[in-house]
């Protein structure tokens, strides 16, 4: 589950704007801002969320969950290392 503050905050580290959001996740610009509109927990068809997430976690976001360190939120990925190996 993702909560609309988390995608807003996603969307900010990244640094796009709801219709690039739209663009990277397949969905209309509409669906997003309905989505970041819901009140706590998104709110959308599966299909929906889950072409979101999928799109957030490719742009380079990770999703954190509720847990004994803190509640909800965001974070960018760590970077792939450098391949010290390449020509």
């Amino acid at each position: 589950m993702m909560t609309a503050g988390q995608l807003r905050a996603a969307r900010a580290l990244l640094g796009i704007d709801q219709r690039t959001l739209a663009e990277l996740a397949g969905l209309s610009v509409p669906t997003i801002q309905r989505m970041e509109k819901s009140d706590g927990v998104v709110r959308g068809n599966v299909d929906s969320l889950m072409k979101l997430i999928e799109a957030l976690e490719v742009a380079g976001v990770a999703l954190i969950a509720d847990g004994p360190d803190g509640g909800r939120g965001v974070r960018l990925k760590a970077a792939p290392p450098a391949d010290d190996q390449a020509p």
